[in-house]
This record gives structure tokens, sequence and C-alpha cells, in this order.
């Protein structure tokens, strides 16, 4: 087993708190196989620059433990930038947790207001149950220790799947104070200097803690930076309203706080999660009594679980349209078309964009090929021109689909992805002058059998990429090298080109490394300390990572 208590952190993945199998695919979703990966940049050094709430401590009741989510198995419901290459600061300030480290990027990140000239949006999914810190405790003995990443947490409840969560956010010491607020303001500084736009708020339920968190979380946008936008995301799997009135009244309430996302003539963005749950005549209704009793004019931009079989219905009251994507990094194809058709009606497209997907709750899973899902949705945005984007999703540990850093990925993904969201938003791919090594596997094989009490395991999802076990070395070079790695007992080299490169090699038991060698001496290196085993007791089907631009 992965010990929970390796500093009660050591645990990776998330597990779906509630909800019944939902495949996101449609019937002619491609096959299941193997790919090559995705398109990376060409070149990839181009000469031209860019730029230089939850319990108390010690209580039981779990957040979010009313009304799941079985699209997307949330267990949501009632009660439930920088301006510098750094990465740090602006309006609201920064602090330790949140600044990048000179040198973190194998790139110099434009200023916030550089990246805010773009008319292109990129947006992170948040997910309110999982914050930072669920009461405020030490990482050793707080709520995701105790209960989440505990398979025995929560009196057991969780244990036929090995506990709740796999993952978690990086801890964060308690506060004196008002630690919640502090807490979300931590996170939207993060995403700020990572180059995002803004968060789209999964709007669980229209009362108790996730709707207490909601609204917080838009104080601490504005507080932090009131140039980050807060996307109006009212989740249809969870709401518990069947009138329109109701959720128009409640978005009225919400989106008079500043920091939600308004169009540049003043309209308000709803942007609703599985908008086909709902009749066209309903949501129509919703927005007309936002004009007539609230006085809102609204932008309406549907996200569809099934865009084909609804866009057509939707087109006239809508802006613009979202799905919510595949977690795989075969069938993204899929999205060309979605692109084209959007655009066809004079819409805007908002893509998604995901790094994976593992949900041992629901026993399934999808094959992300350490970072090739990543980059292959996000080459997709890129080439078939979406509008905005929206990373699917920031913090969402009960899917394992977190950008967020987290204790086992660190910061890995978001670093990543400040590499795509800076060309998404120039049209320029930025400058390599630094090198950077990232380096992703799993901790365990594919098709390992756990040996402990889990009764409930995962299978890969239909139109997913075929299961496999590989280290990936993806490297950033300034210029031509030999990358060294060692995997378990093996040691091999490569030649990488300058730019962008992955390198595959095959998984085996130890921890594994990388450095860079150029003119016989040794440059950055990163270690994934996270040891292979051919013998586990919780199924993990997470990829980890690290980055050699953060450090030990």
């Amino acid at each position: 087993m992965l010990s929970f208590l390796v500093t009660a952190c050591l645990l990776v993945g998330a597990c779906l708190a509630a909800g019944i199998v939902w495949d996101p695919f449609r019937a002619d979703a491609g096959p299941v196989g193997s790919a090559a990966g995705p398109r990376d940049p060409e070149p990839v050094a181009p000469a031209d620059d860019t730029a230089s709430g939850g319990p108390a401590p010690g209580t039981a009741p779990a957040p979010g433990a009313s009304g799941g989510n079985p699209a997307k198995g949330k267990p949501g419901g009632n009660g439930g930038g920088s301006g510098s290459t750094a990465g740090q600061g602006g309006n609201g300030g920064g602090d330790a947790s949140t600044a990048r480290p000179a040198g973190a990027l194998p790139f110099d990140m434009p200023s916030t207001a550089t990246l805010r000239s773009s008319r292109k949006l990129v947006f992170a999914h948040y997910f309110t149950p999982y914050p930072l810190s669920l009461d405020n405790a030490s990482a050793d003995r707080d709520y995701y220790t105790r209960n989440y990443l505990n398979p025995d947490g929560e009196n057991g409840k969780h244990g036929a799947y090995g506990g709740l969560l796999r993952d978690r956010p990086l801890p964060v010491p308690p506060k004196d104070g008002n630690w919640e607020l502090a807490n979300l303001q931590q996170e939207v500084r993060t995403a700020r200097a990572a180059g995002l736009d803004g968060f789209t708020l999964d709007l669980l339920s229209l009362s108790g803690k996730n709707w207490e968190r909601s609204n917080l979380l838009m104080e601490a946008a504005h507080s932090v930076d009131p140039g980050f936008r807060i996307m109006l995301m009212p989740d249809m799997t969870s709401l518990k309203t069947d009138d329109p009135a109701v959720l128009a009244d409640t978005l009225a309430r919400i989106g008079q706080a500043p920091a939600a996302h308004r169009l540049p003539d003043g309209r308000l963005v709803i942007s609703p999660f599985k908008a086909e749950a709902k009749s066209v005549a309903w949501w129509t209704q919703v927005l007309d009594l936002l004009k007539s009793r609230h006085g809102i004019r609204t932008a309406f931009v549907p996200l569809f679980l099934d865009f084909g079989a609804h866009s057509g219905a939707f087109a006239p009251i809508s802006h613009g349209f979202s799905e919510w994507g595949s977690r795989s990094y075969t069938g993204q194809e899929s999205s060309t078309r979605d692109v084209k058709r959007a655009h066809a009606m004079g819409k805007i497209w908002m893509q998604p964009v995901s790094v994976q997907d593992a949900r041992p709750n629901q026993g399934i899973y999808d094959e992300a090929g350490n970072t090739a899902t990543l980059r292959a949705t996000w080459t997709r945005a890129i080439e078939d021109g979406a509008d905005w984007v929206q990373l699917t999703t920031w913090n969402d540990y009960s899917e394992g689909s977190q950008f967020a850093p987290s204790m086992h990925n660190g910061h890995t993904y978001l670093d990543l992805s400040s590499y795509y969201v800076t060309r998404f938003k120039t049209g320029k791919w930025p400058k390599i002058v630094r090198d950077t090594l990232y380096l992703t596997s799993r901790t365990q094989f594919a098709a390992a059998d756990p040996t402990g009490d889990q009764s409930l395991v995962m299978s890969l999802r239909r139109g997913s990429a075929a299961p496999r076990d590989t280290v990936e070395v993806l490297s950033f070079l300034t210029a031509p090298a030999t990358v060294r790695s060692t995997v378990g007992s093996a040691v091999t080299g490569h030649e990488a080109p300058a730019g962008l490169h992955a390198k595959l090699l095959p998984l085996r038991p130890g921890t594994s490394a990388a450095t860079v060698v150029r003119g016989g001496k040794n440059g950055v290196e990163v270690e994934l300390p996270y040891r292979v085993d051919r013998t586990v007791e919780v199924q993990d089907l997470q990829y980890y990572a690290a980055t050699s631009g953060r450090g030990s």
C-alpha cells in the first residue's frame, strides 16, 4: 500500500465522492488504441520572443455530504500573473507559496497586462468541495489526511475503493483570522501567476457550505485582482430546483459581485454545466427573468455533455458553446468539428483542456499517456481556433483531473499549461531560455491487482487510449543535449533536440530521475521520488509528476 501517512500526503489520485458512472464519449468516439501523441509546436523554440470551507477541526461531517453529481461524480449538493517573469504579485500582492521562483519555467512568462490584452480567455473549473484546507488544521492531521486520503476514513465508507482521494492540494499552514478567505486568495494568485484569466465556478448548491464558499471565492478574486474573472457555471446535475425563478434570483445575487465575468458590453456570462438537462424554453425563462426582474443582460454559453445533439436547438439563445470533453489523448479530433460547427453558427467556442481522469469510486479511468492528453488538448485548442479555454479541472480531486498544485504533481501541470497559455493568448510560441525537465509516471503498473481490502477496481473507459506503463521525460532545451535517465535499475540516455521533446521509457520498479548533459557537464535534473512497485495494496492510476524548474 502507498502509505497514507508518509508525511500524511504521499497518496495520489482522486476518487469519486458520489454518483453513477458517466461516459462523456459519444457513440462515434474513436476506438480504444494507442497513439503517437499530440503534435507539438514546430519549431518549438522560435527565434522571436514574446516578452522578457469544511468541517471544524475534529468534527466528523464531510463537506458537501449530500446531493451528488452523477455526471461528473461531484460530492456537492446542499450542505454540502504574474506581473513579472517570476509570476508573483500583482494587485493583490503575493506570498512565497504562490510566487513562481525565478527560473521555474523554461521561458520568460509575459506580464499579466500582455496576456490580458488578448481577446482569448483561459479559465479553470473551480470545484468548491476541495479548497486548500477544509478545517485549518496541520496537514498531518487535517480532514484530507484523516478522512479523504485514508482508506479507513469517514468511518470506512470509502474502503471498497481504497479511500476517497489519492491526491490533495499542496498543504498550507494553519492561519489566523479568516483562513478560508486567505486560502482562496492564495488560489487566485496561483492561477493568475500561471496566466489564467479566471475560474469557472461550479455552482453545486443554492445554500450550504458550497454556496458559502462560492460567494467567498467571488470576494477573494476581487480583493486579489479586480481583473480576475469568475464565470458562473450552475451545475444542472446537482442543483435542486426546477423553478426558473429560483435559479434566476440566485444567479442575480451572486452575479452582482464585481468579480462575476461579464463581456465588454456588460452582459453577465452564464455557462451551465450539462445545459441540456433543462429545455431551451426553461433556460429562456431564466434569462428573461434575469433581465425583467433584475435588469441583468446575459450572454449564455451552455456547456453540453452532448454538443452535437443539442447545439442546434440552443443556438438562438446562446452567445457561445462548450463541452466537457474527453480525458484521453486519442479521439481529440472531434473537437475540430465542434469548433467549426460553433463558429459556423456565429458562436464563440470554449475548449476543454484536460490532464487526466481516474475515479476509483466509479471504477473507471482514462489513459492519459503521461502528459500526452495535456499536450493534445492544448494543441487542439490552439490549432482549431478556440476563443476560450476551460481547464477541466482546477481542483476536482475526486476525478483526479486537477491542474492546481498538488502533493503528488507539484506545479508540473500548471507550469506546462503556462507554456500553452502563452501561445494561445499571444499567437507566438515562447522562446525557450532555460533547460527544464518534466518527469511523469505512475507508481504502479496499469494491470496491478491491489492486495488490500479494495473490492472495486478501475477499468478503462470506452473511447480511451489503451493502458500503457511508461515513464515520460519531457524536455524543454535551449540547445540539443543528451538526457540521461534512470528508471529503477536501468540507466539510459537519449539525444534530445532544442525545444520541446517527449521520450518514453518502460516503467520499472523503483524511482526515476533525469539529467541534462551537455558538453560533458551535468545540467538541470529532476527526480520523481515516488517508488514504483509491482505489488500494491490500493489501486492508484493517476500519473505523478515533477519538474526541474521547482527544485527539490
